[in-house]
């Protein structure tokens, strides 16, 4: 919880390069959206986030929940890093009887729901958030959303719930990278003025740098935003986040890296990594 932004811009990097190692694995993974989220889950987990890598179920945790379930490796990632899984079990992503699935599962420590299904992740916040206060616990929930998953009805039904019922431990992270599976967002399904709905539908909203370390931190330490409302983040980012051969690309919606790819992929995140250090 007390590291600064140098040693959480190098978790990061670390983050990002073991997502292009489970991206190298024979399944292959969601590269660019899991780059993207990669440094929001990075603050999450080690500098906001109060849970128990030793104790997951400890009754008065904050509560994570992706969304966006096909960033399972960024997930997967930062869940290593902050001790909840062992390295050497991305090795497995994706085979038969392995907890790493292309989407998450309860059977991993730190999961709290399977997802993976878009459109139901704000829902299932906004009733842990309501179950939390009901209980008399001092739990939040966090949410991960997709750009892309906004044209899910049930987002709004949980977002007029939410401020219905003025949860205020609830906060919602949208990764507004502009992409989803078939093309850019705003061709396919336009979502500006993105902020104004929803302001509209009774929230605290927060625009940032997605992959500015200290924006993110800065928003995420100091919640609820206003009293008596959920918050909603919306975070900018770049799909592919970090390697060059894979920024801002459709291409990078789900790859599968052969040896050589992964080379060139990890020089280009090495070389960035030097240039931002």
């Amino acid at each position: 919880m007390s590291m600064s932004s140098a040693e959480l811009t190098d978790c990061a990097f670390r983050v990002r390069e073991r997502i292009l190692q489970i991206g190298a694995t024979q399944e292959g993974t969601h590269v660019g959206g899991s780059l993207s989220a990669a440094d929001l889950l990075t603050v999450l987990y080690h500098k906001v986030l109060r849970v128990r890598p030793e104790e997951p179920a400890w009754p008065e945790r904050d509560w994570f929940i992706l969304s966006k379930g096909h960033a399972s490796a960024a997930l997967y990632a930062v869940l290593t890093e902050t001790g909840f899984l062992p390295p050497e079990e991305h090795q497995t992503y994706g085979r038969p009887g392995s907890r790493l699935a292309g989407h998450p599962l309860r059977a991993l420590p730190g999961v709290e729901f399977a997802t993976g299904s878009l459109g139901h992740g704000l829902s299932l916040g906004a009733g842990a958030a309501l179950g939390a206060r009901l209980r008399g616990l001092p739990s939040r929930a966090f949410v991960l959303l997709g750009d892309g998953e906004l044209q899910e009805g049930t987002v709004w039904e949980a977002a007029m719930f939410a401020a219905q019922h003025r949860l205020s431990n609830l906060t919602a992270i949208i990764d507004r990278n502009g992409w989803q599976i078939s093309g850019r967002t705003e061709d396919c399904m336009a979502l500006e003025p993105l902020a104004g709905r929803w302001r509209a539908f009774g929230w605290a909203v927060e625009e940032i740098d997605g992959h500015d370390i200290d924006a993110i931190s800065g928003v995420l330490g100091d919640l609820p935003r206003q009293p008596g409302k959920p918050t909603m983040v919306i975070a900018r980012t770049v799909k592919g986040s970090g390697v060059p051969m894979l920024e801002d690309k459709k291409k990078s919606h789900y790859v599968k890296l052969t040896p050589a790819l992964h080379a060139r992929a990890a020089a280009g995140l090495r070389n960035r990594a030097k240039r931002i250090r």
